[in-house]
């Protein structure tokens, strides 16, 4: 075991005298700070996604006529120049549960990130409450 060990050793010895004849110290050391850097800016850049926007659900299941609807409606869905009738804004008009339904990823991200509603802040219960609706389905209960 002891010489397998030995010849094991020497080899990786012989591997480093190798490797260091090849490229010098400084090369190494650039290249090592290349790649560090690379993956940083990678990992920066990396778009988030929902995962990454954890909110607590525990509790009640959110209800989309209890819950949801009065929410977009007070601060979403009043006007035009939002989410009302005839909006060209983000998704459109928000005014049905189908209109919601369908934007319901742009809606959660643009709520939990607190992007929207402009001109208007929810509370935290309120952002959860339609992330966690969402995050279940979005139901249309």
């Amino acid at each position: 075991m002891n010489n397998q060990l030995q010849k094991i050793i020497d080899i990786m010895k012989m591997k480093l005298i190798l490797f260091r004849g090849h490229y010098s110290k400084l090369t190494v050391i650039k290249r090592a700070l290349t790649v560090i850097i690379a993956i940083c800016l990678v990992q920066a850049c990396k778009k988030s996604d929902e995962s990454n926007n954890p909110v607590d659900c525990g509790g009640s299941t959110k209800s989309f006529a209890v819950n949801i609807k009065p929410i977009v409606q007070t601060s979403c869905a009043f006007d035009a120049d939002c989410h009302g009738s005839g909006s060209p804004s983000g998704p459109g008009p928000l005014l049905t549960y189908m209109e919601i339904f369908n934007a319901r990823s742009e809606i959660r991200s643009a709520v939990v990130s607190g992007e929207m509603p402009k001109g208007a802040t929810l509370t935290s219960a309120e952002k959860n409450a339609i992330a966690c609706w969402i995050d279940n389905g979005a139901p249309d209960n």
